[in-house]
């Protein structure tokens, strides 16, 4: 197979300035990468911190081509790869952080520990969708609470993590609960949790009314700050907390009083120091086999964003207006 010369990527040069199209020459994978032609690279929230200077954690220094989530098509593998060959469909986080190239262009080198077989019964757009999400809410539920069939889950906030948390612990069995504003009602219990208002019941309301004043089993806070707070007053006894945003100064009393645990998730660990990378792509599997018992499927934003159209998709995370993922469709 000939190798591309070239290829196009978005390249930040500087915090809070414009993205530029640029050509440039197209990486050939090193012993234990595989050359992915993207298909599709999702906006999340920490991109857009990046581009505005406040993820100094994900150490992603300008200029730089941003985008961790990535679908697409392998293009050649380097020595040593033998899970993927050409022409094989992958999805993954990849890269966007630590240095490494992000998926905003039509070539990517990327560690073959990071990449899993696209789920036959997705979009390249779904897919792209799914990695960081999942990846974030399987490590919570599954690897650190060891979510088990009818426990009962809270999940505080069912946005991006919320909605795929909600997913996870509904197939392992869970009874699943979310909390969020009222707005979000239809979408939860259409993913078959129950929905609770976070305006209309505080934590003491909401843990008579559903577990009797017991208190959850495991509690997944996705919204940081005060989630975190009301987490450690929702748990019960013996029980297990768990945040993807464990940022601030909290008052473990509440925590210590249940003996409960709590787990923090940084899902950027393995790109950012290269241990536990595969893992991730063990993980994608699992998504893999979820997505196609169709019990996985990501919220995606319907409308369509190019190289051309970047600055809209990002202004769309920026105004909260996104229904769904924005997910960026990338050619040749």
């Amino acid at each position: 197979m000939t190798m591309p010369r070239k290829m196009d990527a978005l390249v930040l040069n500087e915090t809070n300035s414009d993205f530029v199209r640029t050509s440039m020459d197209c990486p050939a994978p090193a012993p234990g990468e595989v050359l992915v032609r993207v298909r599709a690279s999702s906006v999340n929230p920490l991109d857009l911190k990046i581009k505005s200077g406040q993820a100094p954690h994900a150490r992603h220094p300008l200029p730089a081509v941003l985008g961790m989530d990535v679908a697409g098509i392998v293009e050649a593998v380097g020595s040593g790869v033998t899970a993927f060959k050409a022409q094989d469909e992958v999805f993954g986080m990849t890269g966007g952080v630590g240095g490494l190239q992000g998926s905003l262009a039509t070539f990517v080198t990327v560690d073959a520990d990071l990449l899993g077989p696209k789920p036959a019964n997705m979009t390249m757009r779904e897919a792209a969708a799914l990695p960081l999400v999942f990846i974030t809410a399987w490590e919570g539920l599954v690897d650190r609470a060891q979510v088990q069939a009818r426990q009962r889950v809270l999940v505080l906030g069912a946005g991006g993590v919320g909605h795929i948390a909600i997913q996870i612990a509904r197939a392992f069995g869970a009874e699943v609960f979310a909390v969020d504003k009222a707005a979000k009602q239809r979408e939860i219990e259409e993913l078959c949790a129950t929905a609770i208002d976070r305006h209309q019941a505080t934590v003491d309301e909401y843990v008579k009314d559903h577990t009797g004043g017991r208190g959850f089993d495991i509690v997944y806070d996705t919204v940081g700050g005060a989630g975190i707070d009301a987490a450690f007053n929702a748990v019960t006894r013996f029980g297990h907390v768990v945040s993807c945003l464990g940022w601030g100064t909290h008052s473990l009393g509440p925590l210590s009083f249940r003996a409960a645990s709590y787990s923090g998730v940084f899902t950027l660990l393995p790109i950012l120091t290269g241990e536990g990378r595969a893992h991730h792509g063990q993980i994608l599997r699992e998504a893999k086999r979820l997505a196609e018992a169709g019990k996985i499927t990501p919220l995606v934003d319907p409308r369509r964003f190019s190289f051309e159209t970047i600055a809209e998709a990002y202004a769309e995370i920026e105004n909260r207006t996104a229904n769904g993922k924005i997910v960026i469709d990338v050619t040749d």
